[in-house]
C-alpha cells in the first residue's frame, strides 16, 4: 500500500549562478549552507569571497546567485 505523503517532497534542485556560469548542486553539496557552499566554490571563482548572496525560486529551481562586489581601481 502506498500512501500520500506530503512530508516526503523532493526537495528543489539548487543551482550556484556565477557571472555567466551554472554550477547545479550535486549530493555533496545538498546539505551545505549558502556560506559554506561560497567557501567549497571560492577555491575554483575567487570573485565569489566577496560577493552578495541573492537567492530566489525560479520554477522548481533554487537559483542563489553570487553578486560581485565593485572592487577599487588604483
Amino acid at each position: 500500500m502506498t500512501e500520500n505523503n506530503p512530508t516526503n517532497l523532493t526537495p528543489k534542485q539548487r543551482v550556484f549562478k556565477i557571472g555567466s556560469a551554472r554550477i547545479v548542486a550535486d549530493a555533496t553539496m545538498s546539505e551545505l549552507d549558502n556560506e559554506a557552499a561560497r567557501n567549497l566554490l571560492k577555491n575554483s571563482y575567487p570573485e565569489v569571497a566577496h560577493a552578495t548572496i541573492r537567492e530566489r525560486e525560479e520554477g522548481d529551481l533554487i537559483v542563489v546567485e553570487f553578486l560581485p562586489q565593485p572592487g577599487r581601481k588604483g
